[in-house]
């Protein structure tokens, strides 16, 4: 049985992506096998692995295959099942494409369902699943936290960081009382963490504060190599190993997998 993490915040420009591109790596570093799926339109986490140009098979289409229940099965969802530089890693792409699921998904019968359907069927496969959600409370980030075990909320460390976490945990409160009874918060994850100023602490502490014992110990720094990864099509373990970015990765992978023995 694998673990379903979903990387979800609504606010933009707090780290998401970055984060389940790069947790997704350190897993697969660490040589769990693990599969990154990327639902978001704007398709940034499939850019982050070189697939800058919309593929034949991807998760639109594995979408559009599970309204039938009876069509999801491992052979047909595996041709978009896409490799990677690194040996325990797999993607599954998104595109352009995905943003009219947001149409298709209205009147459709069990709607919040289709991506739980496809997990069922891919969790005998890998050990983890990194799901990077839209950056909206829409029909796919419910579909997202429907199918997921639990959530991985990034936190931007600046004047605003708490600012639509209100909106988020109640939908999450919602999605646990209608659709996913079992889904829990995996943790707040502070990011883009600057040393050098005052507000970052502050901020830091007022979320830590607020949130409690569900933020995570590991803080990722604000890093310049994380910022130039993904125009190389890499994650940073792959641009920079030494870089203070990927070394912070690493150790959250490893929190989270001591968190979960």
């Amino acid at each position: 049985m694998s673990k379903v993490i979903a990387i979800c915040n609504q606010k933009g420009g707090v780290g998401k992506t970055t984060t389940a591109v790069n947790l997704a790596a350190s897993f697969a570093a660490l040589e769990k096998r693990t599969l990154l799926i990327d639902m978001d339109p704007q398709g940034n986490a499939s850019q982050g692995f070189g697939y800058n140009e919309s593929q034949d098979t991807d998760i639109h289409e594995v979408l559009n295959l599970a309204e039938n229940p009876d069509n999801v099965t491992y052979e047909n969802i595996k041709p978009a099942i896409l490799d990677t530089k690194l040996d325990y890693l797999k993607i599954i792409t998104s595109g352009p494409d995905l943003a009219v699921m947001e149409i298709e998904l209205v009147n459709a019968m069990s709607r919040e369902h289709r991506l739980e359907r496809v997990l069922k069927i891919l969790e005998q496969a890998f050990e983890y699943i990194i799901i990077d959600a839209p950056p909206s409370l829409n029909l796919l980030t419910i579909n997202v936290l429907t199918a997921a075990d639990s959530v991985l909320i990034p936190v931007q460390c600046e004047y605003y960081a708490l600012q639509g976490m209100t909106e988020l945990f109640k939908t999450i409160r919602e999605v646990q009382k209608n659709l996913n009874s079992t889904l829990k918060i995996e943790g707040a994850l502070l990011t883009m963490f600057d040393t050098r100023l005052s507000l970052c602490k502050q901020v830091a502490e007022e979320v830590r504060e607020n949130l409690s014992d569900t933020v995570f110990q590991t803080v990722i720094p604000r890093n310049i190599k994380l910022g130039e990864a993904p125009s190389h099509g890499k994650p940073v373990i792959l641009y920079d190993v030494k870089s203070q970015g990927s070394i912070a990765y690493m150790k959250l992978a490893e929190e989270i997998l001591n968190k979960n023995k």
